[in-house]
């Protein structure tokens, strides 16, 4: 496959997630969960025993069945629940106690937004640190085309995975943020094997001329089988997660089986061609 050849093809690809992504980010923006935007925290202790499955069918009957449920030790959950009245918050604990059982409220209480300003400010901060360490790092390693070609594939990558999370209104919760850094260490990795091996095909390029463009061809027909491979591997188990893991780690799993996915695209289609354009401008080829 001539991937350099067709890098137009790629790049129209990845605008055709990211374009509606972005006019989605711009007209409906995300749908934020409690943590983002505040509710009700309600902590209860069931008599008998219990389970997630049991605590999320009540819910529903008072619609609120996309609420986060927490187990804890001895019957005992956390439910985590959109802004509720006091009425409200009554029909809720009578309907647990007619569905499940008799149960002790260890606490109920009103919860702000606290916890998803810290973690946005953590976030931010550590892709702050990151993304100039990572160009400097690079730079060294390899040089700094390099290094720009990477942060925009994982531009790239955290782009297509907001974008999907705000076109399907997907719930943005407290497992999003750790979600998207993961992705974004996990897909630079891929990036980095690839330019590892252009560089090495570069070094023996001097002891036989060649051309760049069969050259990066070469580098990534070289690497893809192990792209692949990891990326499949990887998939196998967030998929496991996604269905077998229950509701409060769905969302984190989906948020890194599309992150994984866009990385390993990127990093085959995506960042291999951009460092290619930057050294077609530099030589003129």
């Amino acid at each position: 496959m001539d991937f350099i050849g067709k890098r137009k093809i790629w790049y129209l690809l990845s605008l055709l997630v990211i374009i509606p992504g972005l006019f989605s980010l711009a007209v409906q923006g995300f749908n934020f969960g409690i943590d983002f935007v505040g509710g009700n925290l309600l902590q209860v202790k069931f008599q008998d025993e219990t389970t997630i499955e049991e605590v999320r069918a009540a819910l529903e009957i008072v619609d609120l069945q996309d609420s986060a449920i927490q187990p804890s030790e001895d019957n005992t959950f956390i439910i985590k629940t959109s802004v509720l009245d006091e009425a409200q918050q009554k029909d809720v604990v009578s309907t647990l106690e007619k569905e499940i059982g008799s149960l002790e409220i260890l606490r109920s209480e009103k919860v702000g937004p606290t916890i998803g300003k810290e973690l946005r400010r953590a976030g931010i901060l550590s892709l702050s640190i990151a993304i100039p360490l990572m160009i400097v790092y690079i730079t060294i390693r390899f040089e700094f085309k390099f290094a720009l070609a990477g942060i925009i594939a994982l531009i790239h990558d955290i782009l297509v995975t907001l974008g999907i999370f705000s076109i399907f209104q997907f719930e943005i919760d407290s497992t999003f943020i750790p979600a998207v850094l993961t992705i974004f260490g996990y897909s630079i990795n891929d990036t980095i094997v690839i330019f590892d091996r252009i560089r090495e095909n570069l070094k023996a390029q001097k002891s036989r001329k060649q051309e760049l463009i069969p050259l990066i061809n070469q580098s990534i027909k070289q690497n893809l089988t192990r792209s692949i491979n990891t990326t499949i591997s990887t998939l196998f188990v967030l998929l496991a997660l996604f269905f077998f893991g229950g509701e409060t780690t769905r969302l984190f799993a989906l948020a890194i089986i599309i992150g994984i996915s866009a990385g390993a695209y990127s990093s085959i289609f995506i960042a291999s061609p951009l460092w290619y354009e930057m050294k077609k401008s530099e030589a003129h080829l």
